[in-house]
């Protein structure tokens, strides 16, 4: 699970162009209304050892928000009322980094590895079976630490809290869980065998850790790695709270202990709470557990950014080349500028709306006088305005540029902000992300607690008041009334950009980086092994040490397997309803296409998709389905340029998407579909535009303008810059694709459109040269146009609305159908000879590794399909953690099994050791097979599957399963009831059915550094992530 958020700011980065802008309490009888103050004690009253400071009601929110303070140890606590039953709770401590060691993120991780009230071996791990959570994390900021959970049960609720509160405020912190989460030295390859070590043949000593391991993946990541170093230039006071692993292995346990307390006391900290709970009961248990403390004095520096009054100050580092990008495109460059104090929120609010006035959409400026203009094709890591800190950063950069214009992007940065600010801002485009504000109030998300969470804590950390900021309708109020006034947003424009304090910094590519990386960590450890051996007496001393360490850690580790876990709270089996809550749907038929209604409070807002279903798509045709969703975005029309459009689109909807989506059968996983799926959102009234912009760009976008090829050019090469590092990102999700590629039919599709082959061929695309040009491409794309959408049976829709505004939803949708094209021929389909290896290493210039391990199973509707899914948690929980993580110190690794396609697999994320891994995937059926399950451990893996199951659904959502997968609810209803009826020999039928006998059928995927246990004679075959034509995709 991931369990750390770097960055500084959720508006830090402007990932593609193209995104979108989207976006009781007290126990007292008689209390009519959950959000009413007038339910609530008066400011400056006291309530279980808390004193109620100040109360508000939001009503375009629809809560109540009441800030109050511990009286003994001053800790503060923010508590939002709303009629939600996914409440949130959340402990934070700020935690200023001391130094590059990563010591705040190690602390996040040691934490939660046992506590005091609840000493067994990694709590939060095996509470994660034990609750129905839909959310339980914690996160490792810039200069704040947070534990956030989020459950629709109330007796969930107290039993995580409890836990949560007693680990970060009463944490063990034993030696050998610093060893294994942060670092420490010892054999690559060690085992237990009867209480005894086993030393592998290959004896070598290295750097061991979760959270080494972790940043060594993050700092391959080339994006990560210049959002890092740009951050230690701007903000020189905040070092690297993550930990930068050149670093890491300076910090002791005796400075972790110390850190821990001076930061985790109340007194440091502060506790939101969130949902329809009683807040009475939230401060009994909360008060008692601080009343233990005292009041301290607490280190709360809020740090500001380095002084650029005498700028313009630059700065230039390394940073790795990028195989799949051109060598002469590979530099990063920015120019940044400080802004006020966000605190001002009318200001702050401003500075936000300039930021997507500048930078969003293939019309913006910076998007025209920049990418259009060629000087690089995407964003810089770091573009944006960042309003996390107690003072902006406003950030505009590109990544892949070339050398000879580098100076030339800063130019044309200053250039246009003064084109900008002599032509100002036109008030329609202001107009159209008020409305895409208006539209994300209106949209009734499930998660919305843990969204107001990450949006207040940031700025609640660095003494932004969190009243002001949830203050919406004031906020808006105030900028429209300034804006009215000509020349406001001009103005701060003016005030913070039109001068020279700002802050360059470039990242230019050094084909020796990887390799030098990998030197400095062997310098690093011969150092700290000679360290040793100077104590120890020798070499072998040396080692004989680390063996034995690492030999009593895997014995902690080992006996942490049959601990007695009765100390921690839990809820049960018998607590799921049997029959599943029914979100009613109906269905239509407008002509001869199919349409399913969800009719439920939308807010006033329509929710529509349509699945346009493709037979016998060429293979060459679907490699060009992303590229083809991607240009019906940018092209425009004959008639109306997409900057047009786009203005359109904020003005009238909530954003449109045009996408690929393939499924399969519930009842045959080698029969699985494919298409184009349309999705839209709009206010009930702008229905018909909606429509009628989603007609346009399907039916009108022009491939034959003079700057098409131009445009599709700069999406290609946008889509291949920083691809390599949305693998390493992710990596584990695209070895999985791949390994799943040759198992089932949907497997392929996924694999061509959104895995490394779908990387490599848009790679390939980008690196055409001028002469060969992109001619063959449009005339495809033109193709796939004119078989897109058609009034046809093969046209499927789906309307989410409200009930009053359901016959005039029809009457639209049916307007919208009926003025469709008739279908056009498919082209004749090529024979498609996409083959792919069922052992396959893909070399990457990463630090860890990321491996899969997949086999073909049974169609959704299979009576083995409910064994599997709990076969997948018991692994995870009760072999994998504890031998890929704990072990073998991946960041994760576990098994899962998709039902709805017909897989089951395993996975790990950023390993250290995928050999060793992969032995224990493919092992794990024999140990499944061998392993004595106790009644508990079922009752876990099922709490486990159905925390993804029931977990809260946005309305937008509802009945989607159905639409998109043909699953429906008698399907639903009857692998509810086959899920909760599996027995231990059911899972240990399908461990030997699928994962012993069917192993011969598995498909394994590696990515990382090529080692020398890869070879061809053990069946592997390497592929170069190089660029490929479609015609050579399988190769």
């Amino acid at each position: 699970m991931l369990r750390m958020r770097l960055s500084r700011g959720s508006s830090s980065a402007v990932a593609r162009s193209r995104r979108r802008l989207i976006r009781p309490l007290i126990n007292r009888q008689g209390f009519a209304s959950l959000t009413s103050l007038s339910n609530y004690p008066d400011s400056g009253e006291k309530l279980h050892g808390f004193t109620l400071e100040r109360a508000k009601h939001i009503p375009e929110l629809q809560l109540s928000a009441f800030r109050l303070s511990h009286d003994k140890t001053g800790a503060e606590y923010l508590h939002i009322a709303k009629d939600d039953k996914n409440n949130v709770f959340s402990i934070g401590f700020k935690t200023n980094p001391p130094d590059h060691t990563g010591v705040p993120h190690i602390l996040e991780h040691t934490t939660l590895c046992g506590s005091e009230k609840y000493p067994v071996r990694d709590p939060f791990f095996k509470m994660l079976p034990r609750s129905f959570a839909n959310f339980m994390n914690a996160f490792t900021s810039a200069d704040h630490t947070t534990y956030p959970f989020a459950t629709t049960n109330r007796i969930d609720f107290g039993n995580l809290m409890s836990v949560y509160l007693d680990a970060t405020l009463h944490p063990l912190l034993k030696e050998s869980d610093f060893s294994q989460e942060g670092w420490r030295i010892g054999p690559e390859n060690v085992s237990l065998a009867a209480g005894e070590a086993l030393v592998h043949k290959d004896n070598r000593l290295v750097f061991k850790g979760v959270v080494y391991n972790e940043m060594k993946g993050q700092m391959s990541d080339a994006g990560y790695l210049y959002y890092t170093k740009f951050q230690e230039h701007i903000f020189p006071d905040i070092n690297n709270s993550g930990g930068d692993p050149q670093k890491m292995t300076d910090l002791t346990y005796e400075q972790l202990r110390d850190y821990q307390r001076q930061n985790y006391h109340p007194t440091n900290a502060k506790i939101f709470t969130y949902g329809n709970l009683p807040l009475s009961d939230h401060l009994l248990e909360i008060g008692q557990q601080l009343d233990r403390f005292e009041k301290i004095k607490v280190d709360g520096t809020i740090k500001i950014p380095v002084n650029l009054n005498n700028g313009p100050l630059s700065f230039t580092v390394k940073g790795p080349m990028d195989p799949l990008v051109a060598k002469d495109m590979q530099y990063k460059t920015s120019t940044s500028w400080l802004m006020g104090d966000t605190a001002n929120i009318l200001e702050n609010f401003s500075l936000s709306l300039i930021s997507s006035l500048l930078l969003d959409g293939y019309g913006s400026p910076f998007h025209r006088n920049l990418i259009e203009a060629g000087l690089g094709p995407d964003w810089s890591p770091n573009t944006g305005y960042d309003s996390s800190g107690k003072v902006g950063i406003f950030s505009i950069g590109l990544s892949g540029v070339k050398q000879e214009d580098v100076p030339k992007v800063n130019e044309a940065i200053r250039s246009t902000l003064l084109e900008v600010h002599g032509k100002g801002f036109d008030k329609g485009k202001v107009d159209g992300i008020l409305h895409q504000l208006e539209l994300g109030l209106k949209h009734k998300t499930a998660n919305f607690g843990m969204g107001v969470m990450q949006r207040l804590q940031p700025g609640w950390f660095n003494s932004v008041d969190p009243f002001d900021m949830l203050a919406w309708d004031e906020t808006v109020t105030a900028f429209k009334q300034a804006f009215a006034k000509k020349g406001y947003l001009e103005g701060l424009l003016k005030k913070y950009l039109l001068n020279e304090h700002t802050l360059v910094f470039t990242m230019e590519p050094s084909e020796h980086y990887g390799t030098e990386i990998a030197g400095e960590e062997a310098t690093r450890l011969s150092y700290k092994i000679k360290e040793v051996a100077a104590h120890c007496g020798g070499e072998i001393e040396a080692r004989n040490y680390f063996t034995a360490r690492e030999l009593e850690l895997l014995k902690a580790q080992d006996s942490a397997r049959s601990q007695d876990l009765s100390c921690l709270p839990t809820v049960h089996i018998q607590d799921i309803p049997r029959k599943m809550e029914n979100k009613t749907v109906r269905d239509s038929l407008i002509g001869k296409s199919k349409v399913q209604w969800r009719e439920a409070d939308t807010n006033g807002l329509t929710y529509f998709r349509a699945m346009y279903t493709l037979d016998d798509l060429p293979s060459d045709l679907r490699m060009l389905m992303p590229l083809f969703c991607d240009s019906i975005m940018r092209l425009g029309t004959k008639g109306k340029t997409m900057e047009e459009i786009e203005d359109r689109i904020k003005l009238k909807t909530g954003g449109i998407r045009l996408s690929y989506s393939a499924a399969t059968s519930p009842t045959d996983v080698k029969n699985s579909t494919e298409g184009f799926l349309f999705t839209g959102s709009a206010l009930d009234n702008n229905v018909p535009e909606m429509y009628e912009i989603l007609r346009m760009v399907l039916e009108e976008t022009n491939f034959d303008g003079a700057e098409s090829e131009s445009r599709i050019w700069q999406l290609l090469q946008g889509e291949t810059n920083g691809a390599l590092d949305a693998v390493a990102s992710s990596g584990h999700s695209y070895a999985r694709r791949y390994a799943e590629a040759s198992l089932t039919p949907q497997g392929l599709l996924n694999e061509q459109t959104s895995g490394l082959t779908q990387v490599m061929y848009s790679a390939s695309l980008a690196k055409r040269s001028p002469s060969e040009g992109l001619h063959d491409i449009i005339s495809k794309l033109k193709a796939i146009q004119r078989i897109a959408i058609s009034n046809s049976s093969n046209l499927r829709s789906a309307v989410t609305c409200g009930l009053k505004s359901a016959s005039s939803n029809e009457a639209a949708l049916q307007r919208f159908i009926s003025a469709l094209p008739t279908a056009a021929s498919m082209p004749s389909p090529q024979p498609d000879s996409a083959t792919f290896t069922t052992k396959t290493f893909f070399p990457a210039p990463y630090q860890v590794y990321y491996s899969a391990l997949a086999v073909p199973t049974v169609p959704y509707v299979h009576s083995d399909s409910a064994p599997l899914q709990i076969l997948s948690q018991l692994l995870t929980h009760k072999h994998l953690h504890h031998e890929v993580r704990e072990k073998g110190g991946a960041y994760g690794g576990g098994a899962y099994s998709r039902s709805a396609s017909g897989v089951f697999g395993f996975y790990s994320y950023r390993d250290p050791n995928p050999k060793n891994t992969l032995k224990i995937m493919q092992d794990a059926g024999f140990w499944a097979q061998r392993k004595t399950f106790s009644d508990q451990d079922l009752e876990e893996a099922k709490i486990s599957v159905f925390q993804r199951i029931d977990a809260p659904e946005s309305v937008s959502e509802e009945g989607m399963t159905r639409f998109l997968t043909g699953i429906d609810e008698g399907m639903e209803q009857i692998k509810r009831e086959q899920l909760l009826d599996v027995r231990i020999r059911d899972v240990k039928a399908v461990a030997r059915r699928y994962l012993v006998d069917g192993l011969s059928n598995a498909s394994l995927a590696v990515l990382g550094e090529k080692t020398d246990w890869i070879v061809e004679r053990d069946g592997w075959q390497v592929k170069n992530l190089q660029m490929i034509e479609a015609s050579n995709m399988s190769e």
